[in-house]
């Protein structure tokens, strides 16, 4: 069994590097044809075969970094559409660049229809390759066996979710309750090519990691925050017994001074750029009811400074005159312009002026409503955490998240972000806003759920762990 685990492992692996390599190489030829024929020749007027060679290296470079950041060659982990619409993304923005660089080269307007029909083209031959790409992986590489191992009975909802990808990764043929014993445990791991430990216990969870690691086996966890946090750890070498010293994020002037130009920068041009739909959107919700156009919102951002979200209005105008009132799937309170503006996050424009004014940043945890935070932070003091940043318009838990994400694992979401930030996390998440816009996944802030229930999965995760 283990052999075959092994075989099939190494098929996994061989697919995925040829199926990376075969559709960089062939969106290298289409578009190095073009450069070279075309292009080349405006953008050159001597020295054009190291002004091309250089374009295509350059070409290449943005063009593999963008596949990462969309992972656009992940075949057998999305679906079709969304593996070629993470192409579209990659080869779209690194031919418009190089097509830029064109005309600022020779100092001229030069044709786009030659590049629009190899963007045609590029399209053709993605769709094909992730057609057969896919039947292929589908066809020859078998789900690895997984078993699923968990101390919390939420597991169910996780499962749930596993399922509803569509990929071919997890065949989970097993799930077993840690109460049933370490023995049954390692015996369900011995028979399984690849292990999901979900919640459980931090003393067995360790005792069945290092079983995993002398077994060779495949191995995920579901993070506790203590985890999470422990990625701000760096090691220090004072002495001969190992030390790590924990951290505390304090963001320095140049990199301030960087993010909040980028903020400036990117509001002013989204606020010009969305100006047409700005007053179509302002048009309609006033034609609709008569009522006011923009919605605002008390929220807390870095260090407990509160200040007032705008949106545009997508809601009756006494849509919480009971109270604050969750948005639920078909709520009658939405109007029909709020229902067309949410599809396609129009209502969230007008909070490029939040980020302009500084309110907010373009990238960080969401906002949250006042009562909301209280609340959460008096039963679970951790959620305090987000606040040590500020407030963003798009950020890790709204793109790595759901509509029915819990607020826990929105919680972890965003912890996640702010021990990883950096100036180069914030613009990979930004370039990854540019597809979020085009999925239907909400950017809203955490859901109602019950608070009691909240504290009692962190005194099982993090308390005793």
């Amino acid at each position: 069994m283990k052999e075959r685990h092994q075989k099939n492992r190494t098929r996994k692996n061989h697919f995925s590097r040829i199926s990376s390599a075969s559709i960089v190489l062939l969106q290298l030829l289409m578009f190095g044809y073009i450069w070279i024929s075309y292009y080349n020749l405006y953008a050159f007027r001597t020295h054009r075969l190291t002004g091309g060679a250089v374009s295509l290296l350059l070409y290449y470079l943005i063009y593999t970094r963008l596949v990462r950041i969309y992972r656009a060659d992940k075949v057998a982990q999305y679906s079709i559409g969304e593996t070629v619409f993470s192409q579209i993304l990659a080869f779209g923005i690194t031919d418009l660049i190089l097509y830029v660089e064109c005309c600022l080269i020779a100092r001229r307007y030069v044709s786009i229809l030659p590049g629009l029909l190899t963007v045609v083209v590029q399209f053709l031959v993605t769709c094909l390759w992730a057609v057969i790409a896919k039947r292929y992986y589908l066809g020859h590489i078998t789900p690895q066996e997984t078993v699923v191992i968990y101390g919390d009975m939420s597991v169910k909802g996780f499962l749930r979710k596993i399922e509803e990808k569509p990929w071919n990764l997890f065949n989970i043929h097993k799930k077993v309750f840690t109460g049933e014993g370490v023995e049954a445990l390692k015996a369900a791991i011995d028979c399984s090519e690849t292990v999901i430990l979900y919640q459980i216990d931090y003393s067995l969870r360790e005792e069945l990691m290092y079983y995993c690691i002398n077994q060779q086996k495949v191995f995920y966890v579901t993070p506790t925050i203590t985890d999470i946090l422990a990625g701000g750890f760096e090691n220090r070498h004072f002495i001969d017994s190992p030390l790590m010293k924990y951290n505390c994020y304090q963001e320095s002037l140049g990199m301030a001074f960087f993010k909040r130009c980028m903020d400036i920068g990117v509001s002013l041009f989204g606020l010009i750029v969305t100006l047409p739909i700005t007053l179509l959107t302002m048009l309609a919700i006033k034609l609709e009811d008569g009522g006011s156009i923009f919605f605002r919102q008390e929220r807390y951002t870095k260090d407990w400074k509160r200040f007032s979200i705008i949106k545009f209005r997508s809601m009756v105008m006494d849509a919480e005159k009971d109270g604050a009132m969750l948005c639920k799937a078909n709520d009658s309170r939405i109007t029909k312009v709020g229902a067309v503006i949410r599809r396609f996050r129009i209502d969230e424009i007008p909070q490029l002026l939040n980020v302009l004014k500084g309110d907010m940043t373009l990238v960080g945890p969401r906002p949250e409503r006042v009562e909301n935070v209280e609340k959460y932070t008096e039963e679970m003091p951790q959620f305090a955490y987000r606040l040590q940043v500020k407030g963003g318009l798009t950020g890790y838990a709204q793109l790595y998240g759901k509509y029915n994400t819990t607020a826990y694992d929105k919680l972890r979401l965003d912890l996640i972000y702010i021990e990883n930030r950096s100036l180069i996390l914030d613009l990979k998440l930004i370039m990854l806003t540019l597809k979020m816009l085009f999925i239907p996944e909400s950017t809203e802030g955490f859901s109602e759920e019950a608070v009691g229930l909240m504290k009692v999965e962190l005194k099982k995760r993090d308390l005793t762990a």
